[in-house]
């Protein structure tokens, strides 16, 4: 009898947290990209529902990346104080919940308020689950586990807008908000049952003038460049709002140098590795995500495609991605990321030197193969980098610098629709009809294609030494990697 009833208390065998970590993490950073790609396929028909303009529903657009920058700099110290754990699936809950409730929400001003709610957790959700993840794997573990991870992150948006356009034209535009529970709620539930549960640690006094400070600067930056293609940037409120942002980031800076225990650990751009690729992260992303953004406009607008064309002519470009990111995590460890970027950014500009050569006569598989090529040049881009950044950083400052490397890779994809769309504005001839023409496409190609080849330059100056010892393993360098065991459960945990 005691047999059977220690057998019975016995608790029951976990997982291993190198097989839960990445399940729940793919899940998360599918839902939380997709749902970023997927609402502006919805707005026309929401605007019909609501009877509203379509200038009118700016809101539900621009409350999301507003209040994800808003709540990054939180995320660090939720971190360290609650434990992965427990950061991750409360902002995983409260995504869901609000996706939930903006599907079934009976006005404009409802859906912008649970639309914010939506922002904040997947501001909390992108840092806290890069955290978990880089800290349950050593350094030369990372490699193979990025070239898995950056599946989600090349077909979430991909799929998304062709997703969308099922949805609302066979269902409802509620359902493009529904579609996350689906796969967000049986993340949830395993990773409840399996995550590894640390209970946080105390990561000192929180900084509560650097959190609403750089809150309010990130913010107000953000709704400064999603607003400024719209209003035009001499508008009297963007110019405004970037002034003020600018002002408030400085305050904060200053504010968070002169603090004891920051919120934000500005020393750790004091490392020239992870200084210079969170620089490249800046740079790149511009002409990356605003190539991503330019296609639809170039196919819809310049050509007269539709929007299933527009979205399955731009859905190659995933592909390249995940036929290169195998070869650059291989490579990674022999040759360092400053070959793979730099060779990696020169490769996007010249695709995108084919694709201002692209007019109306170009053909949908001409431009699917110039998409495929592109993805192809930017999948030796988002690992590297992302590797490199955290391979000379202590890891008990693995939740700051992952968070602060959310915020410049949210700074960058907002800069790339901005930048786009000033370039289109300068390529049309004063005077001319409101869409823009054939040339201002292809002026925006070769602005996105300077910007990549002056930041391919800067990347062959990358010091990727300690990089590639990181990446061999313990065995070939002193720092983060050859941590005891124990230490790094911890802290992953």
């Amino acid at each position: 009898m005691r047999r059977r009833h220690s057998a019975r208390s016995a608790p029951p065998p976990r997982l291993s947290q190198r097989l839960v970590v990445p399940v729940v993490c793919v899940s998360v950073t599918f839902v939380a990209i997709a749902d970023g790609a997927i609402t502006t396929v919805a707005l026309p028909s929401i605007a019909r529902q609501f009877r509203l303009t379509a200038a009118a529903l700016d809101g539900v657009v621009v409350v999301y990346p507003v209040c994800l920058a808003m709540a990054i700099p939180a995320s660090a110290w939720l971190v360290e104080r609650f434990g992965g754990k427990r950061v991750l699936l409360t902002a995983l809950a409260g995504f869901l919940g609000s996706s939930l409730l903006c599907g079934a929400a009976a006005g404009l001003v409802q859906l912008v308020a649970w639309r914010g709610v939506q922002g904040l957790s997947a501001g909390v959700l992108f840092p806290a689950s890069t955290a978990l993840l880089f800290g349950t794997f050593t350094p030369a573990e990372q490699l193979r586990v990025s070239r898995y991870m950056i599946v989600p992150q090349q077909i979430a948006p991909a799929a998304a807008p062709v997703l969308g356009g099922l949805l609302v034209d066979h269902l409802s535009w509620r359902w493009v908000f529904y579609v996350n529970l689906p796969v967000g709620l049986p993340a949830l539930v395993f990773g409840a049952l399996f995550l590894a549960g640390g209970r946080g640690a105390r990561p000192g006094r929180f900084d509560l003038p650097g959190l609403l400070l750089s809150a309010a600067g990130l913010g107000t930056v953000m709704f400064g460049l999603c607003e400024g293609p719209d209003r035009g940037w001499s508008s009297p409120t963007v110019l405004a709002v970037l002034v003020l942002g600018a002002v408030l980031l400085t305050s904060a800076v200053t504010v968070e140098l002169r603090t004891a225990e920051p919120l934000l650990r500005l020393r750790l751009f004091a490392d020239r590795l992870f200084r210079d690729t969170n620089l490249i992260n800046l740079i790149g992303l511009i002409p990356i995500m605003g190539a991503l953004y330019l296609g639809p406009l170039f196919l819809q607008q310049a050509q007269g495609r539709t929007a299933l064309e527009s979205g399955l002519t731009t859905f190659p470009e995933a592909f390249g991605v995940l036929l290169t990111v195998q070869l650059a995590g291989v490579l990674y460890a022999r040759v360092g990321p400053r070959l793979i970027v730099g060779c990696g950014l020169t490769g996007v500009s010249a695709v995108l030197l084919l694709l201002a050569a692209c007019d109306d006569r170009t053909g949908l598989w001409a431009f699917r193969g110039c998409m495929f090529l592109f993805g192809a040049a930017i999948g030796c881009f988002f690992i590297p980098t992302t590797i490199a950044s955290l391979a000379t950083v202590d890891r008990t400052d693995l939740p700051q610098a992952t968070m602060l490397n959310t915020v410049v890779r949210q700074t960058g994809g907002a800069l790339a629709p901005a930048a786009v769309t000033t370039a289109l504005v300068l390529g049309t001839p004063p005077g001319t009809a409101a869409a823009p023409p054939m040339a201002a496409y292809q002026h925006a190609y070769l602005v996105l294609a300077a910007i990549a080849a002056a930041t391919a330059v800067f990347a062959f100056t990358l010091p990727d030494g300690p990089a590639r010892a990181a990446a061999r393993g313990p065995a070939g360098r002193s720092g983060p990697a050859a941590l005891p065991r124990r230490r790094r459960d911890r802290t992953g945990s």
